[in-house]
């Protein structure tokens, strides 16, 4: 199997790799290391390419996701009540503004 070819991945994979790419050029990111990015995360979740069927393959373990998750979590409770409460805020007026932006096309 040629390097970057995708038969090997379930749809499900596949599906994953691209909401994965797709939040990540969302936030700024070019289009080819959003790519990259994704399938990195989805061989990371994964364990790589696995052929559908019963019994075949590895499950996913979630991770990254995981790791994500504790990361930010830690972050936020080491920020006084107050930082935390200002950011609340900041997304709340950054919601609204959005939502207001998006009402008026």
């Amino acid at each position: 199997m040629p390097q970057g070819d995708k038969s090997a991945y379930t749809d499900k994979q596949k599906r994953k790799a691209s909401h994965i790419e797709a939040s990540y050029e969302e936030r700024g990111v070019p289009q080819d290391e959003a790519e990259r990015r994704a399938w990195a995360t989805v061989n990371q979740d994964s364990g790589g390419g696995n052929r559908s069927g019963s019994g075949r393959g590895r499950p996913d373990t979630q991770e990254s996701a995981r790791k994500g998750g504790e990361k930010g979590g830690a972050a936020s409770a080491a920020r006084p009540a107050a930082a935390r409460s200002a950011s609340a805020r900041k997304a709340a007026a950054t919601r609204k503004r959005h939502a207001e932006k998006k009402a008026a096309h």
